[in-house]
């Protein structure tokens, strides 16, 4: 069957597969829509309002995506955003990050993360797992994922994406009660 399709299609059909998973489920809520009834009339409602909201999220995510053209390899796990390349790399945990810009450097885009320490970490936008960071990004506060999709889209800016408002605050030690 792989035959049959050409390879930039497949390519893309796999893209937005999360995209067209969702329209097939507001489809499917349509469908109960259409029947009616007490039961199935605010049931496909339901599944209607989030599909659109799914389909929303899935196509930022989809737009996010760019093909991989850079070395090393993206992490993200529990909280932490890593960047394994040839040259640099680290790790930075998102709920420490205060600072997200685009930057561009000898004509490669690289996202610019930051932590209240100083501390930094390159990330280029076509680094394998890249995709990835869409979501890690989106459960930062205040976070606009809009301007997230249209800073990564080709001829997209060059600056600040997000900045954080207020300091992380560190959790207070409880008091220790000795005899």
């Amino acid at each position: 069957m792989s035959g049959f399709i050409r390879p930039e299609a497949q390519a893309s059909l796999r893209r937005f597969a999360e995209v067209i998973l969702a329209a097939g489920t507001g489809l499917f809520g349509a469908w109960l829509l259409w029947l009616g009834g007490y039961v199935l009339f605010p049931l496909g409602l339901l599944v209607i309002a989030l599909a659109a909201i799914w389909s929303l999220q899935a196509l930022r995510r989809a737009r996010f995506a760019r093909s991989v053209a850079a070395p090393g390899m993206v992490e993200v796990d529990e909280g932490q955003v890593g960047y394994l390349g040839p040259v640099f790399g680290g790790y930075l945990s998102l709920p420490e990050l205060v600072e997200l810009k685009l930057i561009v450097i000898h004509g490669q885009r690289l996202w610019r993360l930051k932590q209240a320490d100083g501390q930094a970490l390159l990330i280029p936008v076509r680094a394998n797992g890249a995709e990835r960071l869409f979501d890690a990004f989106s459960t930062l506060p205040g976070m606009d994922t809009q301007a997230l999709v249209d800073a990564v889209e080709d001829g997209g800016r060059e600056g600040l994406v997000w900045k954080r408002t207020a300091q992380p605050v560190a959790p207070k030690a409880l008091p220790i009660d000795r005899p």
